[in-house]
This record gives C-alpha cells, sequence and structure tokens, in this order.
C-alpha cells in the first residue's frame, strides 16, 4: 500500500494511493474520494476494501487543479470550489487510469462517496465498469442526461439535507432496478472524521456494498476500466 503515480489517457499525471490484498484479488476498485481529497478516511476504505481481497487505488481527482490537496472537513467551501473546476470529463479520464491500474486480468468496479458518490454515477456512464456503489451522492441529479451501463447501489441517510428525498427519487425513477438502501443518518455517515458518522450506518452500508460487489466482481477478464 503506499502512493504511486498514474497517467491519464490524455496525459494528465495524478497521485493515487495503491492498496493491495493478500493473494489473487477478487476484483479490481477504484475507490472515488469525498470533496476533500485523498484522506485518511479514503486510504482507510481502500485498505479496508483490500482486506477484503479487492485491489484498490483511490485517484487523487484534485491534481487537475492543485496536486496534493486534502481539505480539512470544516474547508467544504473550498472542496467545492475545486470540484467546481474539474470537467467529467477529465474525471472519466482519471477514473479510466485508476481501472486500468487495478483491472489486470479481472473486472472493475467503483465505489464513491459524497462527491466521489457523484462520479461513480458518471463513471459507471462512461467505463466499461461491472458495478458501482454510491455512498450519499449529492450531486447526481446535474448528471442526469447521462445515465449508467452497469448495475448500481446507493446508499442514503435520510437525515441528510444535501439530498432531499426528491433528488433520490430521480435516481430511482432513472434506474429502477438499482439497490438503493436508507439509514437513520445524515450526508457522511461512512466517515468515522465526520460530524455524522454513524457507526452502525457504517457497518451496515459497507457490509451490503461487499455482498454486492461480490456479485459482480471476481471474474477474470480481458476488459478493462
Amino acid at each position: 500500500m503506499g502512493l504511486i503515480q498514474l497517467t491519464a489517457s490524455d496525459d494528465h499525471l495524478l497521485d493515487a494511493y495503491e492498496s493491495l490484498p493478500v493473494g489473487t484479488p477478487k476484483g479490481g476498485l477504484v475507490i472515488l474520494q469525498e470533496v476533500f481529497g485523498v484522506t485518511a478516511h479514503m486510504r482507510d476504505m481502500a485498505d479496508r476494501y483490500a482486506a477484503a481481497g479487492y485491489h484498490c487505488v483511490v485517484p487523487a481527482l484534485f491534481d487537475r487543479v492543485e496536486r496534493g490537496i486534502v481539505l480539512d472537513y470544516a474547508d467544504i467551501d473550498r472542496g467545492r470550489e475545486l470540484m467546481g473546476l474539474i470537467h467529467r470529463e477529465e474525471l472519466i479520464e482519471d477514473v479510466a487510469a485508476a481501472g486500468a491500474q487495478v483491472s489486470g486480468s479481472h473486472e472493475v468496479a467503483a465505489v464513491g462517496y459524497c462527491w466521489g458518490g457523484t462520479v461513480a454515477w458518471i463513471a459507471a456512464s462512461a467505463l466499461p465498469l461491472v458495478a458501482a456503489v454510491s455512498y450519499y451522492g449529492a450531486r447526481i441529479h446535474q448528471h442526469m442526461d447521462l445515465l449508467p451501463k452497469c448495475p448500481m447501489q446507493f446508499h442514503y441517510g435520510d437525515e441528510d439535507a444535501a439530498i432531499p428525498p426528491e433528488r433520490i427519487e430521480e435516481v430511482r425513477s432513472a434506474l429502477p432496478d438499482a439497490e438503493i438502501h436508507h439509514y437513520p443518518a445524515g450526508h457522511g455517515f461512512n466517515c468515522t472524521d465526520r460530524r455524522d458518522y454513524h457507526a452502525g450506518c457504517a457497518r451496515l452500508a459497507m457490509a451490503r456494498s461487499l455482498v454486492f460487489l461480490g456479485r459482480h466482481l471476481g471474474r477474470t477478464t480481458g476488459a478493462s476500466a
């Protein structure tokens, strides 16, 4: 596990955190960052999924604007500013580079948190992922012109002021076969470093994510993301 560098197809160089499983991977997994960068929490999630058998990479999506940015959780305005400077075509390039790193002879999926939950939707619409998981992606409604091409699972907190119920219904209408889970929690409930962290909901969501990924990953293939 540790820092690596990726090269996107447009020759953009970006950092990434990589975590490897013990033994042969069950598949490749791209972990998509919150709006705060490749934080300790994002690295921890990569390590946890690696412990479950997946080859994981967390691409530093902010590197398109400025390298090495990791924000405090109180600095959400700066995170939103950086997020707004990155075009979705660039996000697709960077997720594809991460997917290529973890593919090998295995299929690739994505798991995204916060901003990454929205990026998971974007990536699932453009890349040959076999599955994608979105945790509290608040801006999916801005990308409803895209339609994911793989099975998706969603996790939402019912006390999340950033995602009103009608936004979730938009997702449900667009993807009627998607797996959507609700929790008695707020935004960011999976992150131990955030105010809305909810241990029970985080454990349940992780368990559901692993079951979902286990249904779709694990076969060998010549395809990559």
